[in-house]
């Protein structure tokens, strides 16, 4: 299945990155590598930037944050390198990284380069000529949450990760900070904000388990092998991986997986073949991930209405670039939707405790 994996495509105007700048940094560490030197883009990301490098024979992948970007702390690159390189060899889908570069100079801001990871990646619309069956369905989905379920066990201490984050109020920290977030971001009206803020305020669990979180885990997030595509081998995307409470990251995974009797809606926050038939529903997630982890998942609805805000905010920091001119990607000139929709969403699931 070579033809469906995932393969990156032409930069997008206006991220380019200076090869006159970038190649003899490159060639300082592989001064082995004669070839040219080239570069793509992976096209699907919304916050930090993921480019393609061929130096020569060698095979690499750039990462940086995003142009213009007004939240520095959310693109920490020297962060999540440092998570990434004590992570790995405990935790195997998470990238081998190889080096960080704090100059600005090289490509016009701090960024690491890691190892590759070949796999398929499912997005809104299966590739054509995927074989997805029911049993394969659900057999993908229930790897999914087991492979949330390895990395809530790892041993974060062990690895040299007990300083990434403060556990003691973590869940009220993440509720002030996103909605903090939003009213710096603003753009639009929304009636729902101040509702789903205050019932949050007022309904938040205590925390009883605490342990690395990846706080964007969705499918289009995840690595799978081209062989076996029930099989996980790789995970993405870790600018936001702390330690917590691991029933956000439980109700981050909720809050894009849509059900196939959800409303039309909500099919259009679809982040994966989560509604294909076979799929888990978001309740059968739930209690797979409570059963292989013994911990209580009752408080699920909050963390669920919770995850669907926090991603609305995350909506809203980005159309913000775009809405001010700082960055032209049409991706996002329908993104006030998209925000509407998760609002909505999250005041249901507060309002009614149905996830």
């Amino acid at each position: 299945m070579s033809d469906l994996l995932d393969h990156p495509t032409a930069i997008r105007s206006g991220e380019e990155l200076d090869l006159a700048k970038l190649e003899p940094y490159l060639r300082s560490h592989f001064p082995d590598e004669t070839g040219p030197l080239q570069i793509r883009q992976f096209p699907s990301g919304h916050s930090n930037l993921t480019y393609s490098l061929h130096l020569g024979a060698r095979e690499l992948v750039l990462r940086r944050p995003p142009f213009g970007s007004k939240v520095k702390s959310a693109h920490d690159m020297s962060r999540e390198f440092r998570v990434l390189s004590k992570l790995h060899l405990a935790y195997s889908p998470a990238p081998e990284v190889l080096f960080y570069c704090d100059d600005d100079s090289i490509v016009g801001a701090p960024f690491y380069v890691m190892e590759p990871i070949h796999g398929i990646i499912l997005r809104r619309q299966l590739p054509p000529g995927l074989d997805f069956p029911a049993g394969r369905a659900r057999q993908l989905s229930a790897s999914f949450v087991d492979n949330l379920v390895r990395l809530h066990r790892v041993d974060f201490a062990s690895v040299g990760l007990a300083d990434l984050g403060r556990p003691e109020g973590y869940l009220e920290r993440q509720v002030y900070g996103w909605t903090e977030r939003y009213y710096a971001s603003k753009t639009h009206d929304y009636s729902e904000v101040e509702k789903i803020c205050a019932w949050m305020q007022h309904h938040m669990p205590s925390t009883s388990v605490v342990s690395l979180v990846h706080n964007d885990y969705k499918y289009d997030n995840v690595v799978l092998d081209s062989a076996d595509i029930t099989n996980i081998v790789g995970v993405l995307d870790w600018e936001m991986c702390t330690i917590g409470d691991p029933l956000t990251d439980l109700g981050t995974a909720l809050a894009y997986w849509v059900d196939a009797t959800d409303s039309q809606e909500l099919q259009q926050n679809c982040w994966g073949p989560t509604n294909y038939p076979g799929s888990l529903t978001r309740a059968e997630v739930a209690h797979h991930y409570a059963r292989e982890t013994g911990w209580d998942a009752s408080n699920i609805a909050f963390y669920l209405a919770f995850a669907r805000f926090k991603l609305a905010v995350i909506v809203q920091q980005i159309y913000y670039r775009y809405h001010r001119g700082v960055t032209k990607d049409e991706r996002f000139a329908s993104m006030p939707e998209r925000i509407q929709i998760l609002l909505r969403a999250s005041l249901h699931c507060a309002q009614t405790g149905r996830i």
